[in-house]
């Protein structure tokens, strides 16, 4: 089968090349992909990975081998799926990482779900935001747009800051009740921050965190580090706390969740970028340079019949 593959010699690390069909585990079941969707963070690394690893962890498509346990969607289900390979024609993936797409939702959004979608869903259940003040930095991306649209739905006040102007369009749409340009007119404490930016930004955003606070860190898209003032990290009354993100455990309930919401129309899929898998390189550079707003989602050759 045909997969997207790490080769640091070819434009943006990743080339199309010819796999070995996925094995699955008796808890796993086998996926024809359909759509994949790439996050900024896979694009950027890609290089540091072995040669020939089958890249991504987003796609969706149709169930073609059941999982041998018993567990998960039955043949001919439509999903979307997070697990390791996924940017190939199919991919074995664990049942409690996937979830069926209702019959509403095109599997092209779908596939801009898994890894972007989980992350703001999960970063804003770490403390109530009902009432609470919440700032989204580098709101213009992924887990950005998707963050904004559920924060509002949790009844939070939102401020979404973005790197420029340019990339503020959109996000009071979402569900932003203000927009800034870093941190630019934010007169007042907040409650949760989700930082994807890192670096300086997030030790001044620091700053701006009432007592008891916390900030979820998720990207760190400056590429600069971030340097605290000393006992900057200490304050007089409740805690304020800085924690990593990475639970990707078992997603397929919060993904369901997700595309619920998105059957609804309560969550847009936020794809801003959509073309052939043969155009990997160029959708990659794009998100690299900040062209993308949301997500980039790439359409899947069909493999062929067993």
């Amino acid at each position: 089968m045909r997969a997207l593959v790490v080769d640091p010699d070819a434009p943006g690390s990743l080339r199309l090349g010819t796999v070995a069909e996925p094995q699955a585990a008796p808890h796993q079941l086998v996926v024809d992909v359909r759509h994949l969707s790439l996050n900024r963070g896979e694009v950027a690394f890609a290089g540091r990975l072995p040669a020939g690893t089958v890249h991504g962890y987003d796609a969706a498509g149709v169930v073609v081998r059941a999982a041998a346990d018993g567990t998960g969607p039955s043949v001919g289900a439509r999903v979307a799926a997070f697990g390791t390979g996924a940017w190939a024609q199919r991919m074995a993936v664990d049942t409690t990482a996937v979830a069926e797409v209702p019959a509403r939702v095109d599997l092209a959004d779908a596939a801009a779900l898994p890894m972007a979608g989980i992350t703001a869903l999960r970063t804003l259940r770490s403390r109530s935001i009902l009432g609470r003040r919440v700032l989204i930095t580098g709101a213009a991306g992924g887990v950005g747009r998707y963050a904004v649209q559920l924060a509002a739905l949790g009844g939070a006040q939102v401020i979404a800051s973005v790197g420029s102007p340019a990339r503020a369009d959109g996000l009071a749409g979402l569900g932003a009740h203000q927009v800034v340009v870093g941190l630019e007119g934010i007169d007042r404490p907040v409650d949760l921050i989700l930082d994807n930016v890192g670096g300086p930004q997030l030790a001044a955003a620091w700053e701006l965190l009432a007592p008891g606070g916390g900030v979820q860190n998720i990207g760190w898209a400056s590429g600069e580090p971030a340097v605290f003032a000393p006992y900057s990290l200490s304050s007089i009354g409740p805690s304020k706390t800085m924690t990593t993100f990475g639970d990707v455990r078992e997603v397929g309930p919060d993904l369901a969740t997700l595309l619920e919401f998105m059957a609804t129309g309560r969550l847009s899929p936020e794809v801003d970028w959509r073309g052939s898998w043969e155009r990997v390189a160029e959708a990659g550079q794009a998100l690299l340079d900040r062209r993308i707003a949301g997500k980039a989602v790439l359409d899947v050759e069909p493999a062929a019949a067993d």
